[in-house]
C-alpha cells in the first residue's frame, strides 16, 4: 500500500461511484508504515487503497459471494495489480470474509458525505 500520487477530484453520481471487481488487503508487514496520505499503515482500522478516489472518500464493499458489507475510509493509493480495484486493511479483510482466500469479487459504492 505504499505508493506516491494522490487524486484530488471527488467522484460524483457517474459510474465511477459504483465499482465491481477484485479486492485484496494488505499485508501485517506493512503496519505503521505511511500510507499515501500520510498516515501510518493500521490493519485494524477500517481503511483501504484506491487509484482515484480522493483521500477520505468512505465506501461500501460488499463481498459478492457472501455478502458481507463494510464501511472504509480511503487512505492509500492503489492496488497496482492488474484486475484488482480496491486493498483493504486486515480488518475490513476479516469483515468481509476473504482473509484465508485473500483475494475477493467485491462492488464498491462512494456513499455520500453528510455535513
Amino acid at each position: 500500500m505504499l505508493a506516491v500520487g494522490c487524486g484530488s477530484t471527488r467522484p460524483g453520481t457517474d459510474a465511477a461511484a459504483v465499482q465491481t471487481g477484485i479486492a485484496s488487503y494488505v499485508a501485517d508487514h506493512l503496519r505503521d508504515r505511511p500510507t499515501a496520505s500520510g498516515e501510518p499503515y493500521d490493519p485494524e482500522a477500517l481503511t483501504a487503497a484506491h487509484r482515484s478516489y480522493p483521500f477520505g472518500t468512505i465506501v461500501r464493499v460488499t463481498n459478492l459471494s457472501n455478502g458481507h458489507q463494510v464501511i472504509v475510509r480511503i487512505n492509500d493509493r492503489g492496488p497496482f495489480v492488474s484486475g484488482r480495484i480496491i486493498d483493504v486493511s486486515r480488518r475490513a479483510a476479516d469483515a468481509l470474509g476473504f482473509v484465508q482466500d485473500g483475494l475477493a469479487q467485491v462492488r464498491v459504492e462512494v456513499l455520500p458525505r453528510h455535513p
